[in-house]
């Protein structure tokens, strides 16, 4: 992770950097309406169809936006854990999990950098992330397959970090951190038998999807500044709080 900092190489022409991250991030768009609606409509053909496409979307975007490299690694080990659990499977299930945990490590390799809470934020959302932690895999336990309650822990801490280092990291990556974990403990609470809330499949979905969304946007918007706006998107004012680089 020592080039975690580094940015990705953007395109050298600003109208053709512009013209990627207007594509990839009209790519997103409509494959997340797209994916949303199939998972509306029990359309297992369009989730299917649509669900691989997010994160390269995302990832492209990113990317021509000059993202950390850590940033764009992250969102490539997402679209691995995507297509590992379209699979189906314990041992599908479980690498697909695998990715997602190197997906977090990445981001908190560019959490660790810099914090803006004070020390006594940080002490209490700690506490409430380890509470929250302890009180799902406590309630999950008993309802889990034995050969997954070991790396449902695991994996559960690690992602319970990584949304603390987002909150410290900013409020939009923050809120992308909790997202996260909102998302992956409806997986986990359908894993051992408890009851889901209708259209189970798009809650887990829409918030999978808007986390990866505002934790990149949360890292892309403290950006050094860069040579130049991109022309057709537009640069933030003042009142953003965030950083520099320009918000979609």
């Amino acid at each position: 992770m020592a080039d975690a900092a580094l940015p990705i190489p953007r395109p050298r022409s600003r109208a053709l950097r512009g013209a990627v991250v207007r594509g990839a991030r009209g790519v997103f768009a409509a494959a997340a309406a797209a994916h949303l609606v199939g998972q509306l409509a029990g359309a297992d053909w369009l989730v299917h169809t649509t669900k691989p496409l997010l994160m390269p979307a995302l990832a492209a975007y990113a990317a021509a936006r000059g993202a950390p490299r850590a940033l764009v690694a992250g969102l490539g080990f997402g679209w691995a854990g995507d297509v590992l659990l379209q699979v189906g499977g314990d041992g599908p299930f479980l690498a697909g999990m695998g990715a997602f945990a190197a997906g977090h490590v990445c981001c908190l390799a560019l959490f660790r950098r810099e914090q803006r809470l004070p020390r006594a934020g940080e002490r209490r959302l700690a506490v409430a992330y380890g509470a929250a932690w302890a009180v799902g895999v406590g309630a999950l336990w008993p309802g889990l397959d034995p050969g997954l309650r070991g790396p449902v822990a695991a994996y559960s801490l690690l992602l319970a970090a990584m949304a603390f280092g987002a909150a410290r990291f900013g409020p939009r990556a923050g809120a992308g951190g909790a997202l996260f974990l909102l998302s992956d403990t409806l997986i986990a609470t359908d894993l051992a038998g408890r009851p889901q809330p209708p259209a189970a499949g798009f809650w887990v979905m829409a918030t999978y999807l808007a986390a990866q969304y505002l934790i990149a946007d949360g890292v892309l918007r403290r950006l050094p500044p860069g040579p130049g706006p991109v022309r057709g998107v537009r640069p933030p004012g003042p009142g953003h709080g965030e950083g520099r680089a320009a918000a979609p």
